[in-house]
């Protein structure tokens, strides 16, 4: 490939995946998010029935100051994931967390504007989960590139389906204001309980933030590699481990959070009337500028040295699993077939105030 082109993505064939079942303990946390008392867990009573579903019969205990509800998914494994412990037998937080990204965070590049920290930087395949652009955001209201007329406006999530996987990003980044300690309310001690910190959901102020399993992808060096020729993958490698991630919520879910007036700032304010209840048939489309952008960040990845660019390793494998593994709302369309019916969509130039944000 010509180095001094523009490099524009191809549209390969589609790629294989890999699925594993895993299964996980949801705990819905009402929380309560001042000073005192400091992120206490209301007690609620849980029914699973099968990974990442569940009701809830919540009883509330606490009445002032107002709570609020987030949904945190955890494993059992949790504490040793998230969790070390001291020499004198007590618990305290990892010093990092690992984030598994889908969209925008599937290139290092963009991935620094949100991280500027990150670090080990590498694929990874999250199981049991369907990638989807199935609900509009109001971030694209706000930077104007939003087309409410034609619906194009819809951002991605990931949502928990059985036989469904993607590729993603996978990377530490220091626990600094992400998450939080849950306290025993009895006695006062840290429990093995994750939950997101304040600063965290309002970064992603529409999602579940989740703790899911997520399988390595190794390289032959055993991780991306400077030299993009030798960084090629086969399977995966080894035992499922955790990452957080951010999933499909609810409406009922964002509102309890944030509260009505802040629904309707950011949404009905837009003539937007639901963030997650857009059903099948309801012609919701990707934001174009936001598309795009994934579309880039997958096809560079690791780098955007187009030169060592290859089908079966870093950029190949991010970038087919991207076209072939995210779907529209009707959960039917890929975006392989999507692109392949609006080609124009990649040769879009986002405004100049957001060429680096949206440049994937």
């Amino acid at each position: 490939m010509d180095s001094t082109a523009t490099p524009m993505p191809r549209l390969h064939q589609p790629s294989t995946s890999n699925n594993n079942s895993q299964y996980i303990l949801l705990v819905l946390a009402v929380l309560s998010l001042t000073s005192t008392p400091a992120y206490a867990l209301i007690n609620a009573r849980i029914e699973c029935r099968r990974p990442y579903q569940y009701s809830t019969s919540l009883i509330l205990r606490q009445h002032q100051p107002v709570l609020r509800a987030v949904s945190v998914a955890m494993m059992t494994e949790s504490r040793n994931h998230l969790q070390s412990s001291s020499s004198d037998g007590s618990d305290s937080l990892v010093d990092d967390i690992t984030i598994l990204g889908f969209g925008s965070l599937l290139s290092i590049k963009s991935a620094r504007l949100t991280f500027p920290t990150l670090k080990d930087f590498r694929l990874g395949r999250v199981p049991n989960h369907r990638r989807v652009f199935g609900h509009p955001a109001s971030i694209f209201f706000e930077r104007d590139i939003a087309l409410l007329d034609t619906l194009e406006m819809s951002s991605l999530s990931c949502e928990y389906e059985e036989g469904h996987s993607f590729v993603c990003s996978v990377f530490e980044v220091p626990n600094v204001g992400l998450s939080e300690m849950s306290f025993d309310g009895n006695h006062g001690k840290p429990t093995s309980n994750w939950i997101p910190s304040r600063a965290f959901l309002e970064r992603e102020e529409e999602f579940e933030i989740a703790l899911v399993p997520y399988e390595e992808l190794p390289s032959t060096n055993n991780g991306l590699s400077k030299d993009s020729t030798s960084t090629c993958f086969g399977g995966t490698d080894g035992p499922l481990k955790l990452g957080v991630i951010c999933r499909r919520s609810t409406d009922e879910a964002y509102i309890a959070l944030w509260g009505q007036d802040h629904f309707q700032n950011k949404f009905l304010k837009h003539g937007v009337k639901t963030i997650w209840n857009w059903p099948k048939d309801s012609g919701l489309k990707p934001c174009p500028v936001y598309l795009r952008h994934c579309v880039l960040a997958s096809y560079n990845c690791e780098s955007e040295d187009t030169d060592t660019w290859s089908i079966g390793c870093t950029g190949g494998v991010c970038y087919n699993s991207f076209l072939d593994e995210t779907y529209l709302v009707d959960r039917e369309t890929s975006i392989r077939d999507y692109l392949n019916q609006y080609p124009d969509i990649m040769k879009l130039e986002p405004p100049d105030a957001l060429r680096e944000r949206y440049g994937g």
